[in-house]
């Protein structure tokens, strides 16, 4: 383990340095790349905050589901398998809600801005 700052510090340290920073200094394709850049960095923030947790619960979803441990793919390898077997489907029961969490899990860290996503946080908070 190394000291501060941390890895999340550090991305989100260099993604602020260049959107505020090198951003206004740049236009055209150059600036387009830019965007680019600060766009992975924000995403590698993202996965480095939520992704040990997401996958945690992951897991302990999966487990519970197929009676089994392993890691998030292997058990995503598993519930693949007894869905093509036809050994689970959407009415086995978790299942849906597993799946629904799992792709909300997923769109925190990769798209968080996109706006059904927003609504169904939305949704959450008010229901």
């Amino acid at each position: 383990m190394q000291d501060d700052p941390t890895p999340t510090e550090l991305t989100k340290a260099v993604a602020d340095f260049l959107r505020n920073d090198i951003t206004p200094l740049i236009s055209g394709h150059q600036a387009f790349k830019l965007r680019v850049a600060i766009n992975i960095l924000d995403l590698v923030t993202r996965q480095l905050t939520l992704e040990a947790g997401s996958d945690a619960k992951e897991i302990a979803r999966l487990s519970a589901l197929l009676g089994m441990t392993g890691s998030v793919m292997e058990l995503n390898r598993a519930l693949a398998a007894r869905i093509a077997k036809g050994e689970v489907d959407l009415a086995t029961p978790g299942l849906a809600e597993h799946l629904w969490q799992t792709t909300m899990d997923k769109l925190a860290v990769d798209q968080p801005n996109y706006a059904s996503y927003k609504r169904e946080l939305e949704g959450e908070k008010g229901g």
